[in-house]
């Protein structure tokens, strides 16, 4: 029985891997990079890194397949089917397996690391959320610098539904956190660091993406390495 929980982490990220190919969700190659990701995530952080690696992957996976009919028409789906790569996975949660491997390398950073790990991970569901989900629900698109109306799905472009939706996704990585963690201040630390990651994808959309200079999986993940950062700055100011 002991060897079986050993082998329980392990088993639980094979059946996601196997299940995200099956399903169209991954391509054989991004679930693989998953698995590795995942190992690195649980070394250092435990279940909770798993759960909120999964809760993540869930709501992302989710919001794509929202709807996806209309989508198409309006040229908004995902390409490749919404099936993701191997970069998007790095992009969305290479920050959070690099914190994984730190917070096991040296113990001491831990406690930080995986406040650090749940705002990359708030950063990248308000990311995906209020992308996927602001395309179909919001009213009225704007450029995030000039606030002029901008065309739907450009990068850069907002609209009050994305962000507010965007906004709930950082809460319900929080509240999954506080759930493992308990409830304090760290709460809405997270849906900060998260909007705050979310708004930086746009920035950057808006002009270095838009430029050609950075493509979206280094946006992406610019933007969770600013999530993570941002969870770390609340962290020491307490």
């Amino acid at each position: 029985m002991k060897i079986f929980f050993q082998l329980l982490p392990m088993l639980l990220l094979g059946a996601g891997m196997v299940y995200s190919v099956r399903a169209r969700k991954l391509t054989t190659s991004a679930a693989w990079t998953g698995g590795i990701v995942g190992v690195c995530i649980y070394l250092g952080t435990g279940y909770l890194g798993l759960s909120l690696l999964a809760l993540f992957f869930l709501l992302g996976t989710g919001a794509s397949s929202w709807r996806v009919a209309e989508k198409r028409k309006l040229g908004l789906a995902e390409e490749n089917k919404g099936q993701r790569t191997a970069g998007q996975v790095v992009a969305n949660a290479g920050v959070a397996g690099v914190l994984g491997l730190v917070s096991w390398l040296v113990p001491a950073w831990a406690p930080l690391g995986q406040s650090m790990l749940a705002g990359s991970f708030a950063t990248a569901t308000a990311d995906t959320l209020s992308s996927e989900l602001g395309n179909v629900y919001g009213r009225r698109y704007v450029n995030i610098l000039t606030w002029r109306p901008d065309k739907r799905g450009e990068n850069g472009v907002v609209s009050l539904e994305g962000t507010l939706l965007g906004t709930a996704g950082s809460a319900v990585i929080a509240v999954a956190y506080c759930v493992s963690q308990g409830w304090g201040p760290w709460g809405w630390q997270l849906v900060l660091a998260g909007t705050v990651g979310n708004l930086i994808d746009s920035v950057l959309g808006a002009t270095l993406e838009r430029r050609g200079v950075l493509s979206n999986n280094r946006v992406n993940l610019l933007n969770t390495l600013a999530g993570a950062l941002t969870a770390l700055a609340c962290g020491l100011g307490q």
